[in-house]
């Protein structure tokens, strides 16, 4: 059995429960054992790395040096919790000066032995592509899905160590393995302005509605993310985006998880769909899927 250390973050404790659950149950179904760190605190997304360097590496690293102990890698699903983690592990093994100051707030010893892997390459690199095509009981055929991968899981490259920075296929791949289709669309890696969600929401209407009506316009049935950030923005926010743009949007967004949830046969209650504020029961009845 695949065995890592789980890093839920606060997204997936609270508005964003339906992916940690979804994550949970589709791991739970391929034998993938998710060790939850207990006592984990806030990553330090999105404000602590602009104001204290230390505080946004000694945050994350109670956490890898938790895992460190176990002898295991570290996995989050949310990617700004992702980024968070590898982000505090790159630059505290670059700064001897950091390192030992981060050790004295942890009181711990870091020895940056514990690997920061995304829960998607998680799934297709160390579980792999045919396991999960094996466990399938419900291919998601006549699905065009636009796999939305915004800013985290993609830059900087260094930190990701992403198969493509530009062009990331590893959503896309997954998709291909559940029988769905991945549309070919330009706007996969663009922002959709999460970080100016509250600040300055027009900047985020602004981006997020490009995504969304390039999506529609190449042909996509939902929209597929891997960020609660992402989520809140082209979900939530999409029928004062559809005003504004005047322009009939109605894209369903899911987070990858939920979309291998059905394939694995998991229904719309077990997998939250009813929380997404555009409900992708309609399109998913119509496509013999729910």
């Amino acid at each position: 059995m695949l065995k890592v250390a789980y890093f839920p973050g606060c997204s997936l404790s609270s508005t964003a429960k339906e992916y940690d659950i979804s994550t949970r149950l589709v791991c739970e179904d391929l034998e993938i054992d998710l060790v939850e760190i207990p006592d984990w605190i806030c990553c330090g997304a999105t404000t602590a790395h602009i104001t204290s360097e230390l505080t946004a590496a000694a945050l994350p690293a109670k956490s890898l040096v938790w895992a460190e102990k176990q002898g295991l890698n570290i996995t989050s699903p949310c990617s700004a919790c992702f980024s968070r983690l590898k982000m505090a592990h790159l630059h505290i093994e670059k700064d001897p000066k950091l390192k030992k100051e981060v050790e004295e707030v942890i009181g711990e010893k870091y020895n940056g032995k514990t690997e920061v892997m995304h829960l998607t390459r998680i799934l297709i690199e160390q579980y792999g592509i045919e396991n999960i095509k094996a466990k399938i009981k419900k291919e998601l055929k006549g699905l065009k899905i636009a796999c939305y991968y915004g800013c985290l899981m993609t830059r900087p490259a260094e930190v990701c160590v992403n198969d493509r920075v530009e062009n990331p296929m590893l959503m896309d791949n997954l998709v291909k393995a559940l029988g769905a289709e991945p549309v070919k669309w330009y706007y996969k890696t663009e922002c959709c302005g999460a970080g100016f969600s509250l600040t300055k929401t027009e900047i985020a209407r602004k981006l997020s509605g490009d995504i969304l009506k390039e999506a529609k316009d190449c042909g996509a049935d939902l929209v597929m993310v891997a960020c609660p950030l992402c989520h809140s923005n082209l979900d939530a926010r999409q029928p004062e985006i559809a005003k504004l743009i005047k322009t009939e949007l109605n894209i369903p967004v899911l987070y990858f998880t939920q979309v291998l949830g059905l394939a694995l046969g998991y229904n719309s209650m077990d997998l939250m769909l009813n929380k997404h504020f555009i409900n992708p029961k309609p399109l998913l009845k119509a496509k013999g899927i729910l």
